[in-house]
């Protein structure tokens, strides 16, 4: 059975999608809501990369490898589609999530 893909967005180029794989994506999707606060000021880029091994699969990410990219394909999606925001719009490196979303990637309140 082939593995999932899912199509992921970048912020950075409106309408266009990639396909990647699901298991990864998914994984680092949870990581990296898990690690960022819901409060300004957010994280910079490298307090991302450093705290998200701790949440990561070993199976998927052993030590720690391609979770830079994956970090980064996974923040441009999630900003796409309104779920993270950078802190300013030229804050390239300060990442939040957005008020309305839980860890899980659903929609709540707070």
């Amino acid at each position: 059975m082939p593995a999932k893909r899912v199509q992921v967005e970048n912020v950075n180029n409106p309408g266009s999608q990639r396909t990647v794989d699901g298991a990864m994506y998914e994984a680092m999707k949870r990581a990296f809501l898990r690690t960022l606060p819901r409060t300004a000021p957010g994280l910079t880029a490298a307090e991302i990369r450093e705290r998200l091994p701790a949440y990561l699969p070993a199976d998927l990410f052993p030590g720690g490898a391609k979770a830079g990219w994956w970090a980064k394909t996974v923040q441009l999606d999630l900003e796409a589609k309104g779920i993270v925001s950078r802190a300013a719009p030229k804050a390239a490196t300060t990442v939040r999530r957005r008020a309305l979303w839980d860890a899980c990637g659903r929609a709540g309140s707070e």
